[in-house]
C-alpha cells in the first residue's frame, strides 16, 4: 500500500543507536503525524493480551514477571543470543504489530492527517515498508552506536554488540532507502539534515497531489 486516499506514509528506520528518535521528533515538529512502532510493540504484549500468551507458550513462563507482565530483559537475553529465537519472536509479534499500525493509519486518515511518519526499527523485517511511499534510514558509525546503546539501555559492551549484530547491515539500509541520514556529528547537524529531508518530502507530497506528479529523488544526505 503506497498511499491511502491522499495520505502519504513515510517509513523511518535504521540502525539501533543511530539516533532515529531525534529524526522522528524533527518530523513531528514539521507537521508529520508519528506512529511509533516501539510503542505499538509494547501495546500488543500488555498483560492479558493474546500476543503475550503466545510468547509465554513459546518461551516459557520465565519471561513473565510476578505481575503477569512481560519481563523484557529476560526475553531480550534469550532472543539476542539466538537468531532462531529472535526469528520466532518476530514471527509471533509482527502480525499483531502490523494490524495495529494499519489501524492507526486508518484512524489518522479519518482525522484528516495527510503526512504520516511510521517510526519502526524493524520496518523491513516486519514488511511494514509495504505501507510506505518513501523510506528514510538513519545510520551512524559502529563505535558511536555502541556507546549510545550502552548509555541508553544500561548494557555492557557485549550486550550492545549482540543487539547491533542482530540487525540488517548498513549496506541494506543504503540500498533500500530513498533518504539516508548519517548521524555522526552534532545534534544540531542531524537536526538540520532532518529538517531538510522533511521539507523535501513535504514538497514532493504537495507537488504530487497538485497537478502533475513529480518523480521522487533518492538522497544520501551528507554527514
Amino acid at each position: 500500500m503506497n498511499s491511502l486516499n491522499e495520505v502519504m506514509v513515510v517509513g523511518l528506520t535504521g540502525q539501533t543507536g543511530a539516533g532515529k528518535s531525534t529524526v522522528s521528533k524533527v518530523f513531528a515538529e514539521n507537521g508529520f503525524s508519528v506512529i511509533n512502532a516501539d510503542k505499538i510493540a509494547r501495546l500488543v504484549v500488555e498483560k492479558g493480551s493474546k500476543c503475550l500468551a503466545e510468547l509465554e507458550e513459546s518461551f516459557g513462563d520465565g519471561i513473565i514477571n510476578e505481575n503477569d507482565e512481560l519481563n523484557r530483559k529476560a526475553l531480550a537475553s534469550i532472543v539476542f543470543s539466538d537468531s532462531k529465537k529472535l526469528e520466532l519472536l518476530n514471527t509471533i509479534t509482527y502480525p499483531y504489530i502490523t494490524r495495529e499500525i494499519l489501524k492507526q493509519i486508518d484512524s489518522l486518515s479519518a482525522q484528516g492527517e495527510l503526512l504520516i511518519l511510521l517510526d519502526a526499527p524493524t520496518l523491513f523485517e516486519s514488511r511494514a515498508d509495504d505501507f510506505c511511499e518513501l523510506i528514510i534510514s538513519v545510520i551512524a558509525h559502529t563505535d558511536l552506536r555502541q556507546q549510545r546503546i550502552m548509555e541508553r539501555d544500561s548494557l555492557t559492551s557485549e550486550q550492545a554488540l549482540k543487539r547491533m549484530n542482530s540487525q540488517l547491515p548498513e549496506s541494506f539500509f543504503i540500498e533500500n532507502s530513498d533518504f539516508i541520514i548519517k548521524n555522526n556529528k552534532s545534534m544540531k547537524n542531524v537536526f538540520d539534515i532532518s529538517k531538510e529531508v522533511s521539507d523535501k518530502i513535504k514538497e514532493y507530497y504537495y507537488n504530487k497531489n497538485s497537478t502533475q506528479p513529480e518523480q521522487k529523488n533518492s538522497c544520501a544526505c551528507s554527514e
